[in-house]
């Protein structure tokens, strides 16, 4: 009762490709794939060796990296 049978899969698929037409779904297909292959092309680009700096989060003064912010000023000797 909860499940589909792989008959049910089968009619199913049958009534989309009649409404949409094979040469839509493999447009769409072939639309899908293309988007996939761009998101693992951008996530190799983002593991390069040089590390990458969120814009803001780091300054660079005097050869030293200062990370987050200062929230309270502090006397030091």
């Amino acid at each position: 009762m909860g499940s589909f049978s792989i008959w049910h899969w089968l009619i199913v698929l049958i009534i989309v490709m009649l409404v949409f037409g094979t040469k839509k779904l493999r447009n769409i297909g072939a639309d899908l794939g293309g988007a996939v292959r761009g998101f693992k092309d951008g996530m190799k680009e983002g593991t390069s060796d040089k590390p990458v700096e969120a814009a803001g989060t780091s300054q660079k003064i005097d050869g030293n990296i200062i990370e987050g912010e200062i929230k309270e000023k502090s006397k030091s000797a």
